[in-house]
């Protein structure tokens, strides 16, 4: 069984990247003797960091203190069953006459005969912004479009596509301009299960001018990614975060550290120094470039104008749209369009 217990003395931070390694939605708090404090979920987690929380704080005031719970001995299975099926839990904490945490039950082994919890399929189009020249990956891309860039025995695209067919997407739109017929040619002679459509840009349109040859295309929330991004999430929460929220435009986004390896200097009015800061951390929520898009914002868009997905974002607020931000942690996303991110993927996978 994965290890999903922590202290309440951990960081947010901590937490996030506990989650995301062992790809669970809930952890399970327990003190140094093992007695159950509560449940912190990957919800709990986004709220507060959405809230302003700040992400190297202690995760004690966001975790639940009062979870569901069963106790040893005391407890019928059919009992458990009740229990997921009513309120959708991922698990639930069993503890002994003490208090003490004796085991933890998961949805799959109780319900599912021990599969993984894939009730339905996600079945929503994906729109793959392939078009751009991939400077930053020269020379590989003087002879190959990006999205071909081999990461082992894979191309970067196929990573991307294979993330989204594992949840049940099947529809793929590609917008294509940048050595569009090698990348036409790859894919006829792959053969691939999925449905593949090309959109191509007679000129280069930026990062969102070309979705404007989509509109009226789709009835539903569709994800649109870069195509040099590798992202490891859960992708129906990320969804359903995105519909319950009533947002139209949901973009995710990764909580990053950076760290100034230097003194950094505070002057004060007068420009005397005021201090010292040794080496600062700052944090920041970055855009990985993966979002959920309603159809309707497509129409924002000019027609064959270069335009980037940030002048969408910035216009859809400006109308009164919804915009949305999903946390998700540092290591859940790369960025294979740099040479340092693609030579560390490259050693990863």
């Amino acid at each position: 069984m994965k290890d999903i217990t922590i202290q309440p003395d951990i960081t947010i931070r901590k937490a996030m990247k506990k989650l995301s390694q062992t790809g669970e939605k809930c952890l399970v708090i327990i003190d140094e003797k093992n007695r159950l404090l509560g449940t912190l979920t990957d919800g709990d987690v986004r709220r507060a960091i959405l809230k302003g929380v700040d992400i190297n704080a202690f995760i004690d005031n966001i975790y639940q203190s009062k979870p569901t719970v069963l106790v040893k001995n005391k407890f019928r299975l059919d009992e458990a069953k009740k229990l997921f099926t009513k309120n959708k839990f991922n698990l639930i904490p069993v503890v002994n006459d003490k208090g003490k945490l004796s085991d933890i039950l998961f949805w799959e082994s109780v319900l599912n005969n021990g599969k993984n919890r894939q009730e339905k399929k996600l079945v929503v189009p994906v729109i793959i912004m392939a078009g751009g020249k991939g400077t930053r990956l020269e020379p590989f891309t003087k002879v190959l479009p990006k999205p071909l860039v081999p990461v082992h025995e894979k191309t970067i695209i196929e990573h991307i596509i294979e993330h989204f067919t594992e949840v049940g997407c099947t529809n793929f739109y590609l917008t294509v301009n940048y050595k569009s017929k090698i990348l036409k040619a790859y894919f006829e002679e792959l053969h691939p299960e999925y449905q593949l459509n090309f959109v191509e840009e007679k000129e280069p349109l930026g990062t969102a001018g070309s979705l404007r040859l989509l509109d009226g295309k789709f009835n539903q929330p569709f994800f649109v990614t870069n195509c040099d991004i590798i992202i490891k999430t859960d992708y129906f929460s990320l969804y359903e975060f995105h519909q319950k929220g009533g947002y139209d435009i949901t973009l995710v986004a990764s909580a990053k550290e950076y760290i100034i390896p230097y003194g950094t200097c505070e002057l004060n009015s007068g420009g005397h120094l005021s201090h010292i800061n040794e080496k600062p951390k700052y944090e920041f929520l970055i855009n990985t470039g993966l979002y959920v898009l309603n159809p309707d914002v497509l129409a924002l868009i000019p027609v064959n104008k270069f335009y980037h997905i940030t002048n969408l974002i910035e216009d859809a607020k400006n109308k009164g749209k919804k915009v949305g931000v999903y946390p998700i942690d540092d290591d859940a996303w790369v960025d294979v369009g740099q040479w340092a991110e693609y030579q560390k993927v490259v050693k990863l996978l």
